[in-house]
């Protein structure tokens, strides 16, 4: 099977100090894969690089085979990859229907095809389907700077599925989120990933959630993979339990 996402010996330094030195993996069709590791490990550099945040000094990304070393975010998101930041991105004096609507117009279709679109531009009945999957319709006309922050969280997520992406990276999905509805965020990303196919990137730093919910893990220690493999391996490897876990 021909890897989804492929990164390759990428690197980036600041002022000679090395954030990401070497970093490899690859990402399958339809897998969730996780990235933890300790603080100031590479994770937000890593991830930045990949999205087009930043360029990486050297090493290539390629997704769905092709090279997208150094592309706009803009222009990934239209390739198919979607993502959500560690602080919200919704618009807080809008509904919650309306920030699904604008986090899709200015990816869809042409701009003459926009402005004779019906209000929503088309996207209303996409739209209302991901706010029932996100169980959140109670609040779909309620301004999005109302809700609770974890409510806000669901809708932020939800807004990175509006342009239909086939590969999400998602940036600590479980920050500043209640313990009881980090549950919910799992269950509703597993079923994401089984009803869309989509693949999905997860940076997160509560070891439970990226346990229970990723195929397999990277651990990245001082810039570095210090491992790859399954939840079950991760749990094993010695040199994680010292290194991040603390055992």
């Amino acid at each position: 099977m021909t890897p989804l996402l492929k990164v390759q010996n990428i690197a980036k330094s600041y002022a000679g100090i090395h954030a990401v030195e070497d970093v490899s993996f690859e990402v399958m069709p339809g897998e969730i894969f996780g990235v933890i590791g300790p603080n100031g490990s590479g994770k937000t550099t890593m991830f930045n690089s990949i999205l087009g945040q930043i360029a990486p000094d050297s090493g290539s990304i390629e997704f769905n085979g092709e090279n997208i070393t150094g592309y706009s975010p803009i222009t990934l998101n239209r390739r198919g990859i979607g993502r959500t930041f560690q602080t919200l991105q919704v618009f807080g004096k809008m509904t919650v229907r309306d920030n699904l609507l604008v986090a899709a117009q200015e990816h869809q279709g042409t701009l003459a095809s926009r402005i004779f679109a019906p209000g929503d531009s088309g996207l209303g009945p996409k739209a209302d389907n991901l706010i029932d999957q996100f169980r959140i319709r109670h609040v779909r006309d309620k301004k999005a700077g109302e809700l609770s922050y974890g409510q806000q969280k669901l809708v932020d997520i939800a807004m990175a599925f509006m342009s239909d992406p086939c590969l999400v990276l998602l940036d600590e999905p479980c920050a500043g989120v209640n313990p009881s509805l980090v549950g919910e965020i799992s269950r509703l990303l597993k079923e994401l990933n089984r009803s869309r196919k989509s693949s999905f990137v997860v940076v997160e730093h509560n070891m439970d959630f990226v346990m229970d919910l990723c195929h397999r893990i990277l651990v990245l220690v001082e810039g570095r993979v210090m491992a790859v493999g399954t939840p079950d391996q991760i749990r094993a490897d010695r040199r994680v339990l010292e290194a991040y876990l603390g055992s």
